[in-house]
C-alpha cells in the first residue's frame, strides 16, 4: 500500500483541513462535502486524514468491526463473547462512482434465505467503513439511490438490507467525506443538506504558495517514505490533539447565549428545517474542544456558520454558495453577549480561498469579458444590418418560470433520472424474467410459481419450499431516466431585439432548471453570423449552461442549417460515449434562415436528419410581431417534432408535447 501524503504537509486549504479535523473529533457533525475545481488537493487531504485517526479495537473475527467494550447486540456475526480483540488502524474505504447497491450495502443470498431460512450475508462497503472513513470521490456523479442509502446509513448509524421480507441490520458509523467538481453537475438540495459541513476550495493565486505546493509534491514523489518521516513530528502532534479533543468533547458546555446566536443566525439566513441549527451546535462544540476549551464562544459559532450554512442557503441551482459575512457579524453582535462581532476581525487566515468560499476582489474577472457579462441598459435593441458586423452586448435573462414535463417517447434504458420512462433497477414492478448474472431484485410470486410444480419431484417433505437456482426470477421494473437535453439557440440579428432575447433566455433558463431537477445532461449549441458553435458540450452541470447562456452575444445572419448540423454532430459523438442515454433537442428560433446559397432548403435537409433517426425534438417559436410567417412550425414539421410559442411554454398544453412526437410523426 502506498504511503499517503502527510496531512500536515498540505499547503493552505485551512478551511478544508479544519472541517476534516472537526469531523475526526466529533463524527456526529455529519461529514464534509468538499467542492472545488480539479487539482486542489481535495482527495489528497481526505486520504491523508486516515493516518491521523487513532487505532481502533475490534472483536477478533468480526467482519463488522464491533467494539469489544460495547459490541453491537444485533451484529450478524454475533453474539460476541467477552474475550479476544485486536487493534488495527482506522480504515478509509473508497466508494467507486460505478458501485452497485449490493457492493455498498452488502449482498444477501436470497436462494439460501428462501430454501434454508439462513441469513447468509456478504458485508458491503458500509460494513467495511464502520468506525472509519467512507470517502466518495465525485459524489455528484453517484446515482441518487446510492447517495440516499449512503446518507441514511450515516444519519442512523446502521445499514439495513431488506429483500422480500428478509432483512439484515448491522452498525455503520463512519466519517463521511464527499468531494466534487461543480463543473460536472450539482447534488440535489436535499442531499446537500445531509452533509454536515461544506468547504469551497480553489487553487491559490499566490506565486509563493504555488511554488511551495510544487516543491512539496515533487519531494514526496521522489521519496514518499523520507518525505513522510520529515513530517512525522507534526503528524504525531495533530494525532495527539485529536485524541485530547475527543476526550474533552463531553465536557464542553454549549450555553444559552451560544444557542441563541446559532438559532438567530439560521433564522437570519432563512435556511430550511432544523438540521442547520443542530449541525452548527455540534460544530461549535467540536471547535471549542479542538481549541482546548470547555465553553463555546461567539468565535466558535461564527466559524461553525461559515462551514455549516453556505450550502444550505441556496434557493436554486444557479445560486452561488457562500455567506454574507457582514450580515453574519451583525447577527452575532445583535444576539450575542460576548466577543462582540464573534472574533470575525481576528480570523487567523482568511486567504484567497477564505471561509465561506468567497473570492477576494483581486480574483474577480477582469477585462472586456467581464464587462460583456454585465450589459448596461440603453445600448439599443434593434438588430444589426444583415452583414452582422455589429455585435450587441448580451441581454439579461427574464425571470425563470416553472415548465411542464417534456419527455422522450418510448421506453429507454438510460441512467436513472426523472424525465422519461425507462427500464431501471428502481421503480414499480412490471413483470418478471430469469436473472442475467447476480440476482438483485427478487420477484417472489414468480419465483414461488416457478418452483411450486416441482416440489413432489424434489422430494419435499416439510413445510419449506424447495427452491433451486433455475426457479429464481428477477423483477422487471419501470422508472424514469435522465436524458440529454440539447439546446440549439438562434443568436442571430433577427433575435437580437433586447426584450425578445431576454424572454428567450428566460425560457431556456426555465428549461435548464427543469433539467437540473430531472437529473439530465445538457448541452448548448448556438448559431449566428456564418457558423455555429458548441457553447457547452454535453455535461451534467446546468450551472455551466446558465453561465454560457447569460453571456451569449447576438447579431449577424441566421445560419440555421449550420446550427442543426452542429447539433447533429454533437449527438452523434455523444451516442458513441453513452449509447443508452436518449436525446431531446430543443431548437429556440424564429425559423428564419439566411446566409449562403439556398439557406431554407439546406436547413430543411439538415432537419430531416433528426427525423430520420427518430430524435425527439421541440421548436420554441420566437417569432413576434403582427405578421407571423410560421417558419418555426415548418421547421418542426421537418424535424418530426412539435412547435410551441414562448407564451405557450408556460401553458398546460405543453405537458405532452414531446410524448406526442412519435404520434405526430406517424400521422404525418
Amino acid at each position: 500500500m502506498s504511503m499517503p501524503f502527510p496531512f500536515t504537509a498540505v499547503v493552505g486549504q485551512d478551511d478544508l483541513r479544519l472541517a476534516l479535523l472537526l469531523n475526526a473529533v466529533s463524527p456526529a457533525v455529519g461529514g464534509v462535502l468538499v467542492r472545488g475545481e480539479k487539482g486542489t488537493a481535495k482527495s489528497t487531504a481526505v486520504r491523508a486524514l486516515s493516518a491521523l485517526l487513532p487505532p481502533v479495537d475490534v472483536v477478533s473475527g468480526c467482519r463488522f468491526s464491533c467494539d469489544p467494550d460495547s459490541p453491537d447486540p444485533g451484529c450478524p456475526d454475533g453474539p460476541h463473547e467477552p474475550g479476544a480483540f485486536a487493534s488495527r488502524p482506522a480504515r478509509m474505504v473508497e466508494l467507486p462512482v460505478g458501485a452497485s447497491e449490493d457492493r455498498l450495502v452488502g449482498a444477501l443470498d436470497i436462494e439460501r434465505a428462501l430454501a434454508e431460512g439462513v441469513k447468509a450475508f456478504e458485508p458491503g462497503l458500509l460494513a467495511d467503513a464502520h468506525r472509519g472513513i467512507l470517502y466518495v470521490d465525485e459524489v455528484n456523479l453517484l446515482h441518487d439511490h446510492l447517495v440516499d442509502l449512503l446518507l441514511d446509513a450515516a444519519a442512523m448509524g446502521a445499514s439495513y438490507v431488506e429483500r422480500e421480507g428478509v432483512s439484515v441490520r448491522h452498525a455503520s458509523k463512519f466519517l463521511l467525506v464527499g468531494t466534487m467538481n461543480p463543473e460536472e453537475g450539482e447534488l440535489r438540495p436535499q442531499l446537500l443538506d445531509r452533509f454536515g459541513l461544506t468547504v469551497e476550495v480553489a487553487a491559490s493565486r499566490e506565486p509563493d504558495q504555488r511554488v511551495e505546493v510544487v516543491r512539496r509534491r515533487l519531494a514526496y514523489d521522489d521519496d514518499p517514505a523520507g518525505f513522510a518521516a520529515r513530517w512525522a513530528d507534526e503528524e504525531a502532534a495533530v494525532r495527539a490533539r485529536i485524541v485530547a479533543a475527543r476526550a474533552l468533547l463531553p465536557s464542553v458546555r454549549l450555553g444559552d447565549g451560544a444557542l441563541r446566536q446559532i438559532a438567530a443566525t439560521c433564522a437570519a439566513f432563512e435556511v430550511d428545517g432544523m438540521r442547520a441549527d443542530i449541525v452548527m451546535a455540534r460544530t461549535a462544540t467540536a471547535l471549542a474542544a479542538w481549541a482546548g476549551r470547555t465553553d463555546v464562544l461567539a468565535e466558535d459559532v461564527r466559524q461553525a456558520a461559515l462551514l455549516a450554512l453556505p450550502h444550505r442557503r441556496r434557493r436554486n441551482p444557479f445560486d452561488a454558495p457562500g455567506l454574507d459575512e457582514d450580515k453574519l457579524d451583525e447577527t452575532l453582535e445583535e444576539f450575542g453577549g460576548q466577543d462582540g462581532d464573534g472574533g470575525g476581525d481576528d480570523d487567523p487566515d482568511p486567504g484567497p480561498d477564505g471561509p465561506g468560499g468567497q473570492p477576494e476582489p483581486d480574483d474577480a474577472p477582469q477585462g472586456d469579458g467581464d464587462a460583456a457579462a454585465r450589459p448596461e441598459a440603453g445600448e439599443g435593441g434593434e438588430p444589426q444590418p444583415a452583414g452582422g458586423a455589429g455585435e450587441q452586448s448580451p441581454a439579461r435573462a427574464a425571470e425563470p418560470f416553472r415548465t411542464k414535463v417534456l419527455s422522450v417517447p418510448g421506453l429507454g434504458e438510460g441512467a436513472a433520472g426523472r424525465r422519461s420512462r425507462a427500464r431501471t433497477e428502481h421503480g414499480r414492478t412490471t413483470g418478471a424474467r430469469r436473472p442475467q448474472g447476480a440476482l438483485t431484485k427478487l420477484h417472489l410470486a414468480a419465483t414461488v410459481q416457478a418452483a411450486a410444480p416441482h416440489q413432489r419431484a424434489r422430494g419435499r417433505s416439510g413445510p419449506g419450499l424447495v427452491v433451486r437456482r433455475d426457479d429464481l426470477r428477477q423483477a422487471s421494473r419501470e422508472g424514469r431516466e435522465g436524458n440529454l437535453v440539447l439546446f440549439v439557440v438562434d443568436a442571430s440579428g433577427s433575435m437580437a431585439a433586447r426584450q425578445r432575447m431576454s424572454a428567450v433566455k428566460g425560457a431556456v433558463l426555465s428549461l435548464l432548471l427543469d433539467a437540473y431537477q430531472r437529473r439530465d445532461k445538457v448541452g448548448l449549441v448556438t448559431f449566428r453570423g456564418s457558423a455555429a458553435d458548441v457553447a457547452l458540450p454535453p455535461t451534467s452541470s446546468v450551472d455551466a449552461a446558465a453561465v454560457r447562456l447569460e453571456s451569449l452575444p447576438t447579431g449577424g445572419r441566421t445560419p440555421l442549417a449550420a446550427g442543426l448540423l452542429k447539433a447533429h454532430e454533437v449527438l452523434r459523438v455523444e451516442r458513441l460515449r453513452d449509447p443508452a442515454r436518449r436525446a431531446l433537442v430543443v431548437v429556440v428560433t424564429d425559423g428564419r434562415a439566411t446566409g449562403g446559397p439556398e439557406p431554407v432548403a439546406l436547413a430543411g435537409r439538415a432537419a430531416r436528419l433528426f427525423a430520420a433517426e427518430g430524435t425527439a425534438s421541440v421548436v420554441v417559436d420566437c417569432e413576434s410581431g403582427p405578421v407571423r410567417l410560421g417558419l418555426a412550425g415548418r421547421l418542426a414539421g421537418e424535424l418530426g417534432g412539435t412547435a410551441v410559442t414562448l407564451d405557450e411554454l408556460r401553458a398546460d398544453s405543453i405537458a405532452g408535447l414531446v410524448r406526442d412526437v412519435q404520434g405526430t410523426r406517424r400521422a404525418a
